[in-house]
């Protein structure tokens, strides 16, 4: 009997070393050469989410000075600074965003780019404005 119950803990053993190898190698499948999946930057979802913000906020101006047939008061030009000081912030989170190790990036570079075309857009916009 005592021989019997210790075969059954090395067949348990077995099992559960092959469950465990069978676990890691469809972990090694799930990512890249066995490493761990990138997360995104931080500072590069944040710099994502002002981009979101700045083409809401240029959305909503555009279509209120639409709507007042160019009528509009000194607030929304306020806006629009405010809207240009995001933008800039924007840059700068993610610059910072690509400092960070062992990120995903690609939030980064979409948060400068977009944030950089809303700056020249708004940069634009005020040159415009004032000749």
């Amino acid at each position: 009997m005592l021989i019997r119950r210790k075969l059954r803990t090395e067949e348990d053993r077995a099992k559960a070393a092959a469950k465990a190898r069978e676990k890691q190698r469809k972990k090694l499948i799930k990512t890249k050469y066995g490493q761990k999946p990138l997360r995104h930057s931080r500072r590069g979802i944040y710099s994502c989410a002002y981009a979101v913000v700045i083409f809401l906020l240029l959305f909503f101006m555009i279509m209120f000075a639409y709507l007042a047939k160019g009528e509009v008061n000194i607030l929304i030009g306020f806006l629009g600074l405010g809207t240009l000081a995001l933008s800039v912030i924007g840059i700068f989170l993610g610059i910072k965003g690509l400092k960070e190790r062992d990120k995903n990036y690609i939030t980064c570079k979409v948060g400068i780019t977009s944030n950089g075309i809303f700056l020249l857009t708004l940069v634009l916009l005020f040159v415009r404005g004032l000749f």
